[in-house]
């Protein structure tokens, strides 16, 4: 698999940059927490706790106001273990596969540990923050797949009959692999999400997000990106109800003036492939951010993954500064998302100044160990 290099980075393109991958990271976050607490709530149950509108600014869930579910957490795994595999490449271990799938076992220990274990040198920084252990819903599936430490793969997927949107809601950092190509930013997505949802919908869907993801980093519009995730899921076996909804979410966009009952068209079962339609529809259709995530959560179903995946979207397409600062101002984890953020976009612009020939800094490999 590619990785990126130095060479090509100038000082705006290394801030255009980062500023994609802080607005991806914030915004799923951001999107998560707007939507968790109405998450499974009916349109009308919506509507009754927060007014005509729905809800239209952070509400308060898991005590507080801004708090995330375990979508985000396991996106900021997702990235410490993108970090990870490329320090690990100067080992000549290069298999990002099974260094996220140990990053994620760090992850479900923290939902089973009752804060970090300060002798476990090798976990890194982002498994001592001790607000990520906190139990915020994890779904059954998640629990099982990284609950017996065996690596779940395309050959032998965990949980076949799996297609929630789990997996896509956790695959946005893969698409800031900007130096590598898009069917294989697809193929390590694919490829991680089956650690968990066996089914062709589940996995796909998070490729195909991963993809989406890749090309708005990439400087490209939303309109291309989708049809790049669709030239790229042609090739795959079972990839026909992604595609059509995918299909459904460009088409749904010509139809008026987006309405709650398109978004629930749209959704159908709240599986994969209906959150990520959802959340290609939203960000197309929303006004300002704002709009588009408040538009993508007031529904019936699963309002975190859908606010998530939306999040990660605009964020992605527009960058840090287009999200309400007054929902950052109350998330969650910020300054370890932002943190995680920047220290992913040094990486992947200076990584051979980190961990080179020329030498290595010692912070940085206690930050994230090769072992």
């Amino acid at each position: 698999m590619g990785a990126t290099t130095g060479a090509v980075w100038g000082r705006s393109e290394q801030q255009d940059f980062r500023s994609r991958v802080r607005g991806t990271m914030l915004g799923a976050a951001v999107g998560d927490a707007l939507g968790a607490p109405v998450d499974g709530l009916s349109l009308e149950e919506i509507r009754e706790a927060y007014g005509v509108e729905g809800l239209v600014a952070l509400g308060l869930g898991y005590g507080r106001r801004g708090a995330v579910t375990h979508l985000t957490q396991l996106t900021l795994f997702s990235v410490d273990g993108l970090i990870r595999a490329q320090v690990r490449r100067d080992t000549g271990a290069w298999h990002p596969p099974t260094d996220l799938h140990r990053a994620y076992l760090r992850w479900a220990a923290t939902q089973r540990d009752w804060g970090p274990d300060e002798r476990r040198k090798e976990d890194g920084w982002l498994a001592r923050e001790e607000w990520l252990y906190a139990r915020r819903d994890p779904s059954r599936s998640l629990l099982i797949g990284f609950g017996d430490g065996i690596m779940g793969t395309l050959d032998a997927p965990k949980n076949l009959g799996e297609a929630g949107p789990e997996a896509a809601a956790r695959s946005a950092p893969f698409g800031l692999l900007v130096g590598w190509e898009p069917q294989l930013v697809a193929q390590l997505a694919i490829e991680c999400a089956a650690q968990t949802h066996g089914h062709p919908v589940g996995y796909l869907s998070a490729g195909a997000y991963a993809v989406i993801v890749h090309t708005l980093a990439c400087g490209e519009s939303l309109d291309g990106a989708v049809q790049r995730a669709l030239a790229l899921l042609a090739a795959r076996p079972g990839h026909q109800p992604v595609s059509d909804a995918l299909q459904h979410a460009l088409g749904a966009v010509r139809q008026g003036m987006p309405t709650p009952a398109r978004v629930e068209e749209l959704l159908g079962e709240g599986t994969a492939e209906g959150v990520l339609a959802v959340a290609v529809y939203c960000a197309l259709v929303g006004e300002d951010v704002r709009h588009g995530l408040c538009l993508a959560v007031n529904h019936d179903g699963p309002s975190g993954a859908t606010g998530a995946l939306t999040g990660g979207l605009l964020g992605a397409l527009h960058g840090e500064t287009a999200l309400p600062p007054a929902w950052l101002a109350e998330l969650e984890g910020r300054p370890t998302i932002l943190e995680l953020a920047d220290d992913f976009a040094m990486e992947m612009t200076q990584g051979p100044a980190l961990h080179g020939p020329a030498g290595s800094s010692p912070g940085w490999l206690a930050r994230y160990p090769r072992g």
